[in-house]
């Protein structure tokens, strides 16, 4: 099996044709993932030119296949704004006019081989299933754990973090770089916040993966030890992204326990299996109903959880009820989908949140 620096090696020869240099050496080869003989990589591009598109596809299949590489997925992204401008910056760095202000760095990158921040991936087969909740409510109890949290509301077309939390303020801009907004502990970014007035967002896959790199790249997440990603359902494009971009993240599968539900959930977790993914275990949601009088009743079946647990050879890390938060607007934190912590959902979440440190702290 080949290596990344094989792949780079390879690659060395392949010219950027706006800065003139080594891809390699402008560092544009990203999220490089191998796994046996087949390679996935993402190249970033100044344009949208399909010309050096075809040519550098090309000449990646040819230099990869020279060093046995069977199979070659190439995603070609347009570089951000800032990126763009870290490489004006560097590319005159050595030319007669110095003087040009370079955009300054994010002083906590939170990808790349020096990050010491924890990823979980939040994901479901399907939509309906509380995932969104489940994220909230696992981030907001490891914060409550004294940990230092944030949410990357990955949910593109479906975001819906900023609303569950109560968040009614927006990102503020400092120094060209985005400040997440907190509550509850948790620091939080979404598409929410830069959508007007809740209108949909139209957008093919190129442009949701540029949003979601975006998230991480022009985003100063500070000092924090645990990101959750809220993931759209399903395993369409930025849930590839996702694994592509963060080859070392965690995941935990969310499900209901009728059977359909951990069935199509199955696919979540076979993606994670094939990307390489660690799943850290099963949530089952609206496990059962219970009364005031303490019956409990199986409104949605019962056993789906545990099946895709076995089936997945990971475990069922918690069953919870169906219910909603006992907030009232009128409380200083208010949040429609954020339980208390002296409630029975929020002692179970704080049983997995301390599941997930003993897993990930050690």
């Amino acid at each position: 099996m080949v290596h990344k620096d094989q792949i780079l090696e390879a690659l060395n020869k392949l010219i950027d044709p706006q800065f003139n240099k080594s891809v390699v050496e402008l560092n544009l080869i990203r999220d490089v993932m191998v796994k046996e003989d087949a390679v996935s990589l993402s190249l970033l591009v100044v344009t949208e030119d399909e010309g050096y598109k075809e040519q550098a596809k090309a000449f990646i299949q040819q230099s990869l296949a020279n060093i046995g590489v069977t199979q070659v997925h190439i995603r070609f992204r347009l570089m951000t704004d800032l990126e763009r401008s870290r490489l004006d910056g560097t590319s005159q760095s050595s030319d007669t006019n110095p003087q040009k202000p370079v955009q300054p760095p994010i002083q906590q990158p939170i990808l790349g081989q020096s990050s010491t921040v924890e990823f979980i991936a939040v994901a479901s087969g399907k939509g309906g299933v509380g995932k969104s909740t489940v994220t909230v409510n696992l981030a907001v109890a490891l914060a409550r754990k004294g940990k230092k949290v944030g949410i990357i509301d990955a949910d593109i077309y479906g975001f819906s973090i900023p609303d569950m939390m109560g968040i009614e303020e927006q990102p503020q801009l400092v120094e060209n770089v985005i400040m997440p907004v907190e509550k509850f502990g948790v620091k939080v970014i979404s598409m929410g916040f830069f959508v007007q007035d809740n209108a949909p967002v139209v957008w093919r896959g190129p442009m949701l993966g540029k949003m979601l790199r975006n998230f991480f790249n022009e985003v100063n997440w500070g000092d924090v030890e645990y990101i959750l990603l809220d993931l759209p359902p399903g395993t369409g494009d930025v849930a590839l992204d996702v694994h592509q971009l963060i080859p070392q993240s965690k995941e935990i599968i969310v499900t209901t326990p009728h059977a359909t539900a951990a069935f199509v959930a199955a696919r979540a977790g076979a993606m994670a299996i094939q990307t390489n993914h660690e799943i850290l275990g099963i949530v089952e949601n609206m496990s059962y109903y219970e009364s005031k009088d303490g019956s409990v009743e199986h409104i949605f079946g019962r056993g789906g959880g545990a099946k895709l647990a076995e089936d997945l050879h990971s475990e069922l890390l918690a069953q919870i009820p169906l219910g909603a938060p006992d907030n009232h607007i009128s409380e200083k934190d208010y949040s429609p989908s954020v339980y208390k912590a002296e409630s029975k959902a929020g002692q179970i979440y704080l049983e997995i949140a301390d599941r997930m440190i003993a897993k990930l702290d050690k």
